[in-house]
């Protein structure tokens, strides 16, 4: 449970502290890229965390194409998750991280999001990338083709599964995160604007966004707004270099925004796993959601819609980071 006996605490005042990991990657060798996931996991622990967010499809890479309709591929990624899964359960960390889950017959590039062990839910893609360097199309089915709401995976059963989870925090409520992937963001309304009227103050964004001139300027800007707009803390992150081919290039480039201001940014284009950690102030957040009373009016237009949201419920001991932090 939350203490609040210590002052010199910022989870005592309303604060979280979370992480963006952009590991070092191998395209289809999900043995090593769950190694190096679970080495920024850790490190994500020591720097008293509680929540690391991962690149899209990172436990498989981004770039395998045709190799994901691959029988060998796909049980890889189960292992590796299985490895992951076992290293998660000495970590006081909430992890999201990326990989394609065959189900009901059909292949889903989803988040999952584990903690200590346990998969507390499965989000699947909603919107699919069929332009220009693109094609998921031919790979994978959108969240919408889905007909399960729960799926049973390395021996855990009942797990949610779906486009519209939102994961609370018992202790502490106002820390309640929603799952999107990738291009979810870049469409005229993302899914993260109703879940943030439904109620999520940390928007989670799990991209693989390769490198084009000027893009990552565009990338802030979606960001920042989206964030800006939501009232809400946003992470974004996009893979790595290891992901590159003679076709296209990737700048491992993460973001962290609250509200419309930036807090933490990775450096592009490194070769090593690198993680970025940042703070996120959920009390001002929810006292901005308060005072801007059009959010509220947005909230009673979509009252039907917002009901679709489920919440998955978790448990989680803040850790004592003995300082206060300075922002900005």
């Amino acid at each position: 449970m939350k203490k609040k006996t210590d002052f010199f605490n910022l989870y005592n005042h309303g604060f979280i502290r979370v992480a963006v990991g952009v590991p070092e990657a191998r395209v289809a060798d999900p043995v090593f890229n769950g190694e190096r996931t679970i080495d920024l996991m850790r490190k994500a622990e020591d720097e008293k965390a509680v929540l690391a967010l991962f690149p899209e499809l990172g436990l498989t890479a981004y770039s395998c194409e045709d190799l994901f309709h691959q029988e060998a591929l796909l049980a890889g990624a189960l292992e590796g998750l299985g490895t992951v899964l076992q290293a998660s359960e000495a970590l006081n960390l909430i992890a999201v991280l990326g990989m394609p889950l065959r189900v009901d017959h059909l292949l889903f590039n989803c988040g999952i999001v584990i903690h200590r062990g346990k998969i507390l839910g499965i989000v699947p893609k909603t919107f699919l990338p069929n332009y220009r360097e693109f094609y998921e199309s031919r790979q994978f089915a959108p969240a919408a083709a889905a007909y399960s709401t729960a799926v049973d995976v390395l021996g855990q059963t009942d797990i949610p599964f779906g486009e519209r989870l939102l994961f609370q925090c018992q202790e502490e409520q106002q820390f309640t995160f929603f799952v999107e992937i990738c291009e979810d963001l870049w469409v005229p309304i993302a899914p993260s604007s109703s879940a943030a009227l439904a109620g999520a103050t940390v928007i989670l964004n799990l991209s693989a966004s390769n490198i084009t001139i000027a893009k990552d300027e565009y990338r802030h800007s979606l960001v920042a707004n989206q964030s800006a707009r939501c009232l809400a803390a946003y992470l974004y992150t996009a893979a790595g270099t290891g992901e590159s081919t003679t076709d296209l290039a990737w700048d491992g480039h993460a973001l962290v925004y609250e509200n419309g201001d930036l807090v933490a940014e990775s450096e592009r284009f490194r070769y090593d796993s690198q993680l970025v950690l940042a703070e996120l102030d959920l009390e001002r957040l929810t006292l901005e959601r308060m005072r801007q009373n059009s959010f509220g009016q947005a909230m009673q237009r979509r009252q039907e819609e917002l009901r679709g949201f489920r919440r998955v419920s978790f448990q989680t001991v803040f850790p004592n980071t003995g300082h206060l932090l300075c922002r900005r």
